[in-house]
């Protein structure tokens, strides 16, 4: 079994199903959110745009630490920067993937804050984690486009807006 050919093949389909989402991406309401507990749409695409690199991420490292990173969150709020954010992070990710070796998928990766570990799997792990994140937030956004009456695209099959895949 080729382990990166699929999650190469994964990753290409999140990418291409999640441009559609993006292309349709409603500037004017960056700030909307459902509920007060939800976070702001703006928020929400930029999240999804990173997640497209963390593949590249957890093969060239062996943990993220929140406290003792450099790394923060941008907020892209235009859809000019979404996109490129988007593009650039997947197409680490792909070169990643692509370079990469079945062994080097079997080291730990653990999620830390301060040194202590919140989650920990195998790099494979880590890496199919970030696909079903992409999944997971992407159908968030779907509501908040519904919940603004923005045509859904299709995810993995026509919507009730668009019959068409």
């Amino acid at each position: 079994m080729d382990t990166l050919k699929q999650l190469r093949d994964e990753l290409e389909a999140e990418y291409q199903t999640t441009k559609k989402f993006f292309e349709i991406y409603p500037e004017d309401k960056n700030d909307y959110a459902p509920h007060p507990k939800s976070m702001k749409i703006a928020h929400l695409v930029t999240h999804i745009a990173e997640i497209f690199g963390w593949a590249s991420f957890m093969l060239n490292s062996s943990e993220l630490d929140f406290a003792k990173s450099s790394l923060r969150p941008k907020l892209l709020t235009t859809k000019e920067d979404l996109l490129k954010v988007f593009e650039d992070n997947y197409k680490a990710s792909k070169e990643a993937l692509e370079k990469a070796t079945e062994e080097e998928l079997n080291p730990t990766w653990s999620l830390k804050n301060d040194g202590q570990v919140l989650s920990s799997w195998t790099k494979y792990g880590a890496i199919r984690h970030s696909l079903s994140q992409i999944t997971h937030h992407r159908a968030q956004l779907g509501v908040y486009y519904r919940l603004n009456d923005i045509q859904l695209p299709g995810s993995y099959g026509p919507t009730a807006d668009l019959e068409s895949f």
